[in-house]
């Protein structure tokens, strides 16, 4: 569920194989897809094999197995493997369950199609954390080490004992984490430095570059090389690149950037100026106006980057060789917390009125795919059942949702995918609206991937409970006054009153404004009669759900709180048989 597209192939076998295809390409799963009955799929599969992130096929775990035994190198290059059956049952890892990110996906499509992952590793048998796999999921970049031997260590029951130097620690308290702190030497290291053990490495280092202009590639490429390992830092720790703006059409910067997937972070002369830094320089303050470039600019990027920013290597300069150009200067600082919003995704997921069968697919993939949840704790207890030991529960309370939405956007900006969950759609007095403003004041380059997802609204649930409610033009009002002054609200009750709209009254009475429903009331009753059917339908989807038809001139109020829903039909609406509906036109009005 990250930002950018994904290289998955999907085939299939046999006739049958064709709408389970289809749906996964709608869902936007698939980049490629080859139907079912062609002969040439193996010849088809091998073209792909090399470009391919995951292969999913429809069809029989034996013919698969057969299809790509010929194609099968390292675990270090080959793509996951995925079969599905053509009923969606199940959903089965063939190859590259962890580094591939096979059991990732498996549960991200057994979701979608509301079949079972069949995971057969013992890290899944044991409800654990994979941990030659698992620091992917946290925005991480695996290293060196000996991670079979880790993971045959895991496997007999030993407990791991690890060290942890940057990242995220939050994983930490998953139920599927089972880490020792205590022992030494660690077998398992989160750091930005190389060395013994198995290593994970947060993207928490800033690479300072400044260059003469025109400089080679190849001298950038070098510097880079060189100054991390002289101290032994990991490349695959990088955050990204900082400079001076002067150079932001820097042709070998560029490229460097472009190679290695990194953003580039640029800063006026006058920012760089204010950084403390061990080596200022008159004459690159006289060119540039700014005493430092490579440090100032790798400590200020580390800096906004979070925590307390810390200059590991101090300038040094790389001159051209034989038939090279330019000269450059590379300094390298640590930033206190990691930074990857181009790996991280924030999706804003709507969770239905309550029962998770009327969570959508869209949802429960968007659930299945996220690290962490993030939403108040009613909401995310409606949901448990579909958490897994590995996905971290953040919840916070009723009132908090700005504080909630920059939690889950602060954690999608460090690379990993949040799930940002609302009750009833997101996109209905829910959390996407705040989510969105708060994505949309970070620089382009700050922000993560932004995606919402659907839910069903309680005004559908109660429509479709009450009969057909919303055949003509409706609306919907919330009646709390805690974010819209009560004038504004007034306005449009007369709106839709004199309109003839069905209107759903959200947030209807509540202990601390009882009279506001009464009033909402009156006001309706100026452009329908009183004998206008209104439902009343509190917990819905819910085991506590209760419905009651009644009307607009004898509205039981004290039945109402804040977990009921109050729709009031228009001037044509009608209860007959116990079933409330909406005319789709006004009398004298014929469907065509």
């Amino acid at each position: 569920m990250s930002g950018t597209q994904r290289a998955i192939v999907g085939l299939g076998f046999g006739p049958t194989a064709a709408p389970m295809l289809q749906r996964l390409a709608q869902a936007g799963l698939l980049r490629t897809v080859r139907g079912p009955d062609d002969k040439a799929a193996a010849v088809w599969l091998a073209e792909h094999w090399g470009a391919a992130e995951a292969v999913v096929a429809v069809g029989a775990c034996g013919l698969v197995t057969r299809l790509i035994a010929p194609l099968i190198a390292d675990k270090d290059s080959d793509p996951a493997v995925l079969v599905v059956d053509p009923q969606g049952r199940f959903v089965v890892p063939l190859l590259g369950g962890h580094h591939a990110g096979g059991d990732r996906l498996t549960k991200e499509i057994a979701a979608l199609v509301d079949g079972e992952a069949v995971l057969t590793g013992a890290s899944a048998a044991r409800g654990q954390l994979p941990l030659d796999a698992f620091g992917q999921a946290w925005g991480w970049r695996r290293g060196g080490g000996d991670w079979r031997s880790l993971m045959v260590e895991a496997a007999r029951g030993d407990q791991t004992s690890l060290r942890q130097e940057s990242g995220n620690t939050l994983w930490q308290t998953l139920e599927a984490a089972d880490t020792d702190g205590a022992s030494a030497p660690a077998a398992l290291v989160i750091s930005p430095h190389g060395g013994e053990g198995c290593r994970w490495h947060p993207p928490t280092l800033w690479l300072g570059l400044g260059c003469e202009r025109d400089t080679s590639l190849s001298v950038l490429e070098r510097l880079l090389a060189e100054g991390l390992a002289q101290h032994g830092l990991a490349l695959e720790a990088v955050a990204g690149l900082a400079s001076i703006d002067r150079k932001g059409d820097e042709p070998a910067l560029l490229a460097l950037a472009e190679q290695r997937g990194w953003p580039l972070r640029l800063y006026d002369a006058p920012t760089l100026a204010e950084v403390a830094v061990p080596h200022p320089s008159e004459p690159v303050a006289r060119e540039m106006g700014t005493p430092s470039v490579a440090e100032a600019a790798a400590l200020q990027a580390a800096f906004q980057a979070g925590g307390t920013a810390r200059l590991l290597v101090e300038k040094r300069i790389e001159r051209a060789m034989a038939g090279e150009r330019g000269a450059a200067t590379l300094a390298v600082a640590l930033a206190g917390r990691q930074w990857a919003p181009q790996r991280g995704s924030l999706h804003l997921v709507g969770s239905g009125p309550g029962s998770i069968d009327l969570l959508s697919g869209d949802a429960r993939r968007a659930l299945a795919a996220a690290t962490i949840w993030v939403g108040y704790g009613l909401y995310l207890d409606l949901l448990e059942p579909l958490r897994r030991p590995d996905q971290l529960r953040r919840e916070g309370r009723l009132t908090e949702e700005t504080a909630r939405c920059a939690e889950a956007l602060d954690l999608a900006r460090q690379g990993l995918d949040v799930a940002l969950i609302s009750s009833g759609d997101s996109g209905i007095y829910g959390m996407a609206g705040l989510a969105l403003e708060l994505w949309l004041q970070l620089p382009a380059l700050d922000r993560p991937a932004f995606t919402v997802h659907p839910g069903l609204s309680a005004l559908q649930l109660a429509a479709a409970r009450a009969g057909a409610p919303l055949m003509h033009d409706f609306c919907t009002i919330s009646l709390s006054d805690r974010l819209t002054p009560w004038e504004v609200i007034e306005r449009r009750l007369r709106g839709a009153a004199s309109g003839d709209f069905v209107v759903a009254l959200y947030n209807p009475r509540s202990l601390g404004r009882p009279w506001q429903l009464g009033r909402a009331i009156e006001l309706l009753g100026e452009g329908r009669p009183a004998t206008t059917p209104v439902l009343l339908a509190r917990q819905l989807g819910r085991s506590e759900e209760k419905l009651s038809l009644h009307t607009l001139g004898s509205l039981p109020e004290d039945q109402v709180d804040m977990l009921t829903l109050v729709l009031v039909g228009n001037s044509s609406t009608r209860v007959q048989d116990g079933r409330m509906v909406t005319p789709r036109g006004y009398p004298g009005a014929a469907l065509a």
